[in-house]
């Protein structure tokens, strides 16, 4: 016997190890990729900080993981088949853009969990589940607490320039990005690390009399107030 045909005898027995597939593991396999998928989707909402939540990438996060295991099941247990499979899906292409760098993590989580239920490491994917949930929530709970960045911009009178300052040294100090002066009116743009209770101390600047404007603004792009 040659070593070829020794790999070609390890590989078949592998896959004849694998066991026909039954109605009831196909079930199994199927709900287990559900309920990792709906785990996933809420902890995406849970720590999206994005500017407006996708339902519809939420779903498909669930969708994903259930279609990943049943294109794996099959290929388990049919060698003919895995080969034709990886034949098929080479010539797939996704031109869908992803918005945020964190939506392209979950995508690949929900993909590795199918993977893993499709070939029946049950207790590889419940504890990548765990581990990972664990881990993006801690992070995301540290990560609101810190000071974040954000550019505030104010458009006044110039003949109210002490009331906002009073105002300014109330808030974190902050670095001057820009200074517009323009006939009596003048335009500052000041970025400043400024915690979530801090925020509301912007309103300030709306009860003084010549502030045109006061916004404040996230990296992102989203304005909070």
């Amino acid at each position: 016997m040659g070593a070829d045909d020794i790999v070609k005898k390890s590989v078949l027995d592998n896959f004849q190890l694998a066991g026909e597939l039954n109605v009831l593991e196909v079930v199994i396999t199927l709900g287990l990729a559900f309920v990792a998928g709906v785990i996933i989707y809420l902890i995406y909402r849970i720590t999206f900080n994005g500017v407006v939540f996708s339902k519809a990438f939420g779903t498909s996060l669930v969708m994903l993981s259930m279609v990943t295991s049943m294109i794996i099941l099959p290929i388990t247990t049919n060698l003919m088949l895995s080969l034709g499979m990886v034949g098929a899906l080479s010539i797939v292409r996704f031109r869908t853009a992803v918005k945020e760098p964190t939506d392209t993590i979950y995508m690949f989580w929900a993909i590795a969990v199918g993977i893993t239920l499709g070939a029946r490491l049950y207790i590889v994917a419940g504890l990548g589940v765990l581990i990972i949930g664990v881990l993006l929530i801690v992070w995301n709970l540290v990560r609101t607490k810190k000071n974040m960045p954000y550019i505030l911009v104010l458009r006044f009178d110039e003949a109210c320039k002490k009331e906002v300052q009073a105002v300014l040294r109330k808030l974190p100090q902050g670095r001057l990005k820009s200074k517009i002066v323009s006939q009596g009116t003048m335009e500052l743009t000041i970025e400043m690390n400024i915690k979530q209770n801090e925020i509301g101390a912007i309103d300030a600047f709306g009860a003084i009399d010549g502030v045109h404007d006061a916004s404040l603004i996230s990296y992102k792009g989203d304005v909070v107030s």
